[in-house]
């Protein structure tokens, strides 16, 4: 398990948008500098939906690539959904919040998966790509940074599975619904790491 790749976006602006995002990510060669917001020099140009400590990274697996290639029919370039880390021998559909991934320096906690919205389905060109992304169970994860440093593509990623209630990745793309969630699956939810944007709508 390592990293393929690490990348970061200037801010742009969608075909037919007039706001800017982060979503066009390229990969970066040599060390790169992590902190408790993610990649610093990333842009993160709506910060009601993202970014912030509990969603510092936005990571997807090699195993998730794999499968949005062959879903989508054509090569998928670390960065295309705007993610900044590619973790080759991992698969989001596995992964549990509170999962932790261990670098030579810098320490990731999952925290919660990545919910599919206007900007990434004008992204893919697919109207109906939200939909498909969410009923895939193949999302990527967001992370908290718990110890800031330095890290590099090629660079070895220890994975320790959280040991406390299991809140599978696939699940919160499946079941978040904050209205719709029973009084079992609320409390669930919440004895996790949960990132704080999800807590608070069901807290």
């Amino acid at each position: 398990m390592k990293i393929q790749a690490i990348c970061r976006a200037d801010a742009q602006t969608l075909p037919g948008k007039t706001s800017k995002t982060g979503i066009f990510k390229h990969a970066l060669s040599g060390p790169v500098m992590v902190d408790v917001q993610g990649i610093v020099g990333d842009a993160v140009c709506n910060r009601k939906h993202h970014g912030g400590p509990d969603q510092a990274i936005y990571a997807m697996g090699s195993g998730d690539l794999d499968f949005w290639a062959n879903d989508l029919g054509h090569a998928v370039e670390p960065g295309f959904f705007g993610e900044n880390l590619v973790i080759e021998g991992i698969d989001s559909a596995t992964l549990c919040v509170g999962d932790r991934l261990g670098l030579q320096q810098v320490t990731l906690e999952v925290t919660a998966a990545r919910i599919p919205c206007a900007t990434l389905t004008a992204r893919v060109g697919d109207p109906q790509f939200a939909r498909r992304f969410r009923d895939a169970g193949h999302p990527g994860f967001y992370c908290r940074v718990l110890q800031s440093g330095m890290m590099e593509a090629g660079e070895s990623v220890t994975f320790t599975p959280y040991d406390g209630t299991k809140l599978p990745i696939p699940v919160i793309l499946q079941r978040f619904r904050p209205n719709r969630l029973t009084q079992e699956e609320r409390a669930a939810f919440l004895d996790t790491p949960l990132a704080s944007r999800f807590r608070e709508m069901i807290a």
